[in-house]
């Protein structure tokens, strides 16, 4: 039982890490938020026969034909957080079970951190398709042709 005063501690302080991150995440705000397409956007990326994604919708930076094209292939991703379930904590995206999205980095260039850009997909496999460059503050959905 000597143990006790150390596990009270570290408990504390992942309550505290929490509630400080509940803290900092943005109002959330209704489904309606997620645009389902650009209009005049160019159509969806589409998979290549080389494994790089055709046309990409004009609000996409060039940087995520290489994360669509590592995702289609399953990887290897640059990131060891990419392909991890991303919670929709901020409740932006359509409500889905958990385990349903997963986000990917999309690079930054000059960036020394991942940076804030990422793609978010639903379903195994993927069957809806959304982008964030404010780091999941908003998103924009588009299509992936099969």
């Amino acid at each position: 039982m000597r143990y006790w005063k150390p596990l009270l501690v570290l408990a504390l302080v992942v309550v505290a890490v929490l509630w400080n991150r509940q803290a900092q995440t943005p109002t959330p705000a209704t489904p309606a938020a997620v645009p389902a397409a650009v209009p005049g956007a160019a159509p969806g990326p589409t998979p290549a026969s080389d494994g790089g994604v055709a046309a990409l919708p004009a609000f996409l930076p060039p940087e995520a034909r290489d994360t669509l094209a590592l995702i289609a292939r399953g990887g290897p991703f640059p990131h060891s957080q990419d392909g991890v379930v991303f919670g929709n904590y901020e409740g932006l995206l359509p409500q889905e079970p958990r385990g349903y999205y997963h986000e990917y980095t999309v690079e930054t260039p000059g960036a020394r951190t991942r940076g804030a850009r990422r793609i978010i997909t639903g379903g195994t496999p993927p069957v809806a398709y959304y982008y964030t460059d404010d780091h999941y503050r908003s998103f924009r959905r588009f299509d992936v042709q099969p």
